[in-house]
């Protein structure tokens, strides 16, 4: 019949004398090492029996009693069954326990040798222990009570009533437990002096418990300093993402990161600089100089171009895509390019280790560490894992800030749209609805007045013609900005005459305002001007947009100046001047977006649709030219200036009087431009 009491409290019912003691686990694994090493360093053949309580708690002491078995025939392991433990006679024997029975309940360990005994026969607390009382199985604060003895009489009745259970699971083995009892279980008064002076022979365990606490105590320090280092780890990861967390602007967190690598590993120089895999060259923005080193023979990287051309261990990394280290550079067979050597000379480079910084494959920048002391600095295999880990970091944290400004950028461009939208919605409104109404009143009070006077109907055909004709303005404008924008326009470039593209402008601005409407022009264009090259409709467009715009903005006793420059080079500089209303200095770069208008669509009195500065800053940009706006402020005149590119007098002479007619012609008659200049 199993007993479900436990073999502690049949030992203390035997010996009522034997007082308990508690044990943690740790200590209980400390003893136990120390006693299967008393064995394992023995010559004898002892009784050994030990009770796991589960198989889980046996598979992690497997290896050691196989040694043991070894030694000795009379080992017994009991534990409760879990999965694959059962009743076996292979190497030892194997006692599988009921789950009720109070042994699984128990750590227990027996010796007995010839001169020498030890047990341990404790229980575990049922009750989790108020310092820790979530404390599971495999926690090391596991807490037992019970007794650990030298004494061979206690040794014996221990080993007494385990074997007893052995005999109840596994009847077999009863001639084999016999014998064990016969051979250590005998009555020890039968030699009382010599089993007493092995009874307290307890040197040997002694030693094998402080060689085993030493051992312990050398892995504990050991994983204490790997704890602190994994801690000094993580601090660092997260002081790095904690700052790229607080910021997507990459020099900010681009120099946190490299302040707390550089102050974490102690290297010499630690820097961080952004880069592509076709790079020839890099800029170093952010760099970290160990002060605790020697800093003064220490050059600083800041602001200066990295070499990356020059570098075979860059290209090396940028192939395999995996970091790179030089222990020692003076010995590295890869460092024998000139160019190189004289690098790592200059800056004193001993220890070398480059990593790229990556996302999805694309490199988007570089980790370097710089050791520059007198002897090589070895690179730990978690030293490098932890960059590794910060360099995808820092790549991610790149592509963000990337992806970020793609949206603040397609934001301002979504906002410019709505303006844009709003701003067309305005002005078409004005600027179609009032020549409309104009011509329906005029047709309408034609078609209803038969008795009109002719005077009166002369009146109304005008007013109705000019207005058809503003509104073909606007359409026109709409459909060449449109073009323009588009990439829609054919260019013909060609060898131009700047007077005569002037005279063909200053025509189309008298043709359409008369010499009491317009303020006084006058042209200041040196002789002997090369020639420029450009298209000539769209050249004589921009010029008459820019005079009308001038005329607009100008009263009748005003001045309007054109003047053309040679600023040297292969352009030539036009300026308009005119004494107009000025524009304010914060919306100089304003006036030549789309839709501008001044004084706001509803509210103004010159007129016009916002759209021909516009025009012209796509007709420039047409031939590479540059277009821009000077105003003193309000009230005290604007210049607009742009530039053309020249010809050669080498490479291409100046037309003569028929082909200047020609060409002149040629703009008058042109359909390119679908009746640009009305």
């Amino acid at each position: 019949m199993i007993k479900m009491t436990s073999v502690l409290a049949d030992l203390l019912q035997a010996m009522p004398q034997l007082q308990l003691q508690v044990y943690f686990k740790s200590s209980l694994i400390a003893l136990s090492h120390a006693i299967e090493d008393q064995v394992l360093a023995g010559s004898t053949q002892p009784l050994v029996i030990a009770c796991f309580q589960k198989e889980r708690f046996y598979l992690q002491e497997v290896h050691r009693y196989q040694r043991i078995a070894e030694k000795t025939s009379q080992v017994y392991l009991l534990a409760a069954p879990e999965k694959d433990f059962h009743n076996s006679s292979e190497r030892y024997e194997t006692i599988a326990l009921m789950p009720e029975d109070g042994l699984s309940q128990e750590w227990n360990l027996v010796v007995i040798g010839q001169n020498y005994a030890n047990c341990l026969i404790c229980r575990e607390e049922t009750l989790p222990s108020p310092e820790n009382p979530d404390a599971e199985e495999g926690d090391q604060s596991r807490r037992f009570e019970g007794i650990w003895s030298f004494d061979r009489e206690i040794c014996q009745k221990a080993a007494e009533l385990i074997l007893n259970r052995v005999t109840a699971y596994r009847p077999e083995l009863a001639a084999k437990i016999l014998e064990a009892k016969s051979q250590f279980l005998k009555d020890s008064s039968s030699d009382s002096s010599e089993l007493n002076q092995g009874s307290v022979n307890t040197e040997a365990f002694v030693q094998r418990l402080v060689n085993y606490l030493q051992a312990g105590q050398y892995k504990l320090l050991k994983a204490y300093r790997s704890i602190a280092s994994q801690e000094q780890k993580e601090r660092l990861v997260n002081s790095i993402t904690s700052a790229i967390r607080r910021s997507l602007n990459p020099e900010e967190f681009l120099a946190v990161t490299v302040q707390e690598l550089g102050l974490a590993l102690g290297w010499s120089r630690c820097m961080i600089y952004r880069c592509k895999a076709t790079d020839r060259q890099a800029t170093i923005n952010h760099e970290f100089l160990n002060t605790e080193a020697d800093a003064a023979s220490l050059t600083s990287l800041q602001g200066q171009t990295w070499p990356l051309g020059e570098i075979c261990l860059f290209r090396e990394v940028v192939e395999r895509q995996e970091p790179v280290f030089v222990e020692d550079t003076q010995a590295d067979s890869r460092i024998n390019n000139t160019n190189l050597n004289n690098l790592v000379q200059q800056f004193g480079l001993r220890s070398w280790l480059i990593l790229p910084v990556l996302y999805q494959g694309r490199l988007l920048g570089m980790i370097e560490l710089h050791h520059c002391g007198a002897k090589p600095l070895r690179c730990h295999k978690s030293e490098l894992t932890m960059l590794e880990a910060i360099a995808t970091q820092v790549g991610v944290s790149l592509m963000q800030a990337e992806a970020y400004a793609h949206l603040e950028e397609l934001n301002q461009q979504l906002a410019a749209l709505d303006r844009t939208r709003s701003n067309l919605i305005a002005i078409t409104g004005h600027e179609l609805r009032t020549p409309l109404s104009t011509i329906q009143i005029c047709l309408e009070s034609l078609a209803t007045e038969p008795n009109m006077s002719l005077e009166l109907r002369q009146v109304m055909l005008n007013t109705a013609l000019g207005d058809a004709e503003r509104l073909r303005k606007l359409v026109q404008d709409f459909l060449t900005l449109s073009r323009l924008e588009g990439g829609n326009v054919q260019w013909y470039p060609e060898a131009l005459s700047l007077q005569e593209c002037i005279d063909f402008a200053l025509s189309n601005i008298c043709a359409h305002r008369s010499e009491s409407e317009r303020p006084s022009i006058t042209t200041q264009v040196p002789d002997n001007l090369p020639l420029v090259r450009a298209d000539g409709e769209w050249f004589v467009e921009i010029l008459t947009k820019l005079l009308d715009n001038a005329c607009k903005f100008t009263e009748p006793q005003g001045q309007i100046t054109l003047k053309i420059e040679s600023r040297g080079g292969s352009m030539l500089e036009v300026t308009v001047t005119d004494t107009g209303r000025g524009i304010e200095p914060n919306r100089l770069k304003e006036v030549f977006d789309r839709f501008y208008q001044e004084e706001g669509a509803l509210r103004r009195t010159a007129g016009g649709t916002g759209l021909g500065l516009a025009i012209c800053r796509q007709i420039v940009k047409g031939w590479g030219g540059q277009i821009w706006a000077d105003s003193a402020g309000k009230n005290q005149g604007s210049q607009f200036h742009f530039t053309i590119p020249i010809i050669s007098q080498s490479s291409e002479s100046k037309p003569s009087t028929t082909k200047g007619k020609d060409a002149t012609s040629n703009l008058q008659g042109s359909s390119r431009s679908g009746g640009l200049f009305g």
